[in-house]
């Protein structure tokens, strides 16, 4: 028997597993005192009534009473909602460099590390935009961690808890070098790969070293638009990344295009340096170089691109599972630009924005 009210039909097996109760669910947690194994197939409902907001409903065999919000039930109830992905193109807000003509949504580091709106508001721009510009970091080897602290946790790596992108005699990664970089996802040859990025400019450059940044999404968008054959293509075929050095040997695979149970964009996996040849069926190696070349061809189109330049201070903090970055070429010797950079996991950004949201205003 499924428990009718109003508009709302809701199973009675579904109603009993979400019961709120302090006899179902730890207070403080929220997580399930009972396992799936307790619930009867044969779940019903003897009775139930309510009042304002309040429905109290009786439970067969069992005999159990749960109460719950009408409101929450006509939210909540199965087919009333999609399955949870905070991480989608559909919770997030796609961008053109257009978009942001003043940069990357900003804040000062001040602001960032203390409760606050500005805290709030800029914690909820990096979730929805994928990218926030700290400014007025003390110019310190170290404080990036910090940066990443107040909103996360850090990431180690092989590189350790933080790394230092300058220019090196011997370098064993070509952000390591003065060299132009095209836009890639940082890591894309770990799993899970590092959900957030951040780089504090500690010196800057004086002859090039231009950052450049683009959504991911937005791309994935323009290509399913122009040539949904290379997008499907990208987001069904998995490709291997791989990096080595001498303490390291790193393989993850991976679709280019991640795609959810809903045909969403929820994130994107590229590095053209770091990609092996694809291992697929003969007949396919064509449409997937195809697919790719389309896609690499998509993330050069200009108006994708954000340009701007990192001063000593800044430190920019974006999803690396979404956002691109890039830079132009510089000419300044060893020693003149250095930057800071660290990791931190997505699930600590949404977190914090969570617990912002139900703090009282």
């Amino acid at each position: 028997m499924n428990l009718v009210l109003d508009d709302l039909s809701v199973p009675a097996l579904w109603l009993r597993d979400a019961c709120p109760c302090t006899e179902c669910r730890h207070p403080g947690s929220g997580q399930r005192l009972r396992s799936v194994l307790a619930l009867e197939p044969d779940t019903g409902v003897a009775t139930f009534s309510s009042s304002g907001d309040d429905v109290e409903v009786t439970f067969t065999p069992d005999g159990h009473v749960g109460h719950f919000s009408r409101q929450w039930l006509a939210d909540n109830a199965p087919g009333r909602t999609r399955v949870f992905d905070d991480r989608s193109e559909r919770n997030r807000l796609p961008w053109l460099a257009a978009d942001l003509v003043n940069g990357p949504p900003e804040v000062q580091w001040a602001q960032l590390a203390v409760d606050g709106q500005q805290r709030s508001d800029a914690v909820h721009a990096l979730m929805s935009l994928g990218l926030l510009l700290v400014r007025s970091v003390a110019t310190e080897p170290g404080q990036v961690l910090e940066v990443a602290r107040s909103f996360g946790h850090v990431r180690t790596t092989n590189y350790g808890d933080l790394f230092d992108v300058r220019v090196e005699p011997q370098p064993t990664n070509l952000a390591f070098t003065g060299r132009a970089i095209k836009p890639h996802t940082d890591n894309p040859y770990r799993e899970p790969v590092p959900g957030i990025q951040l780089l504090h400019c500690i010196t800057s450059s004086a002859n090039g070293g231009e950052n450049v940044m683009l959504d991911g999404f937005s791309a994935a968008a323009i290509l399913r638009r122009d040539d949904p054959a290379a997008f499907a293509t990208l987001s069904t075929t998995s490709l291997t990344f791989r990096y080595d050095d001498g303490d390291t040997a790193l393989r993850a695979s991976g679709p280019t295009i991640e795609l959810n149970l809903a045909d969403e964009v929820r994130g994107i996996r590229w590095n053209d340096r770091a990609v092996e040849p694809p291992q697929v069926e003969p007949g396919r190696v064509g449409e997937v170089y195809r697919s790719l070349r389309l896609f690499a061809e998509t993330l050069a189109r200009p108006e994708l691109e954000l340009h701007f330049k990192l001063a000593p201070g800044d430190c920019i903090a974006f999803d690396n599972t979404r956002i691109l970055h890039a830079r132009t070429a510089f000419t300044d010797g060893a020693g003149c630009r250095h930057l800071q950079g660290c990791y931190a996991d997505l699930d600590g950004l949404a977190s914090t924005v969570a617990v912002l949201d139900r703090a009282p205003r």
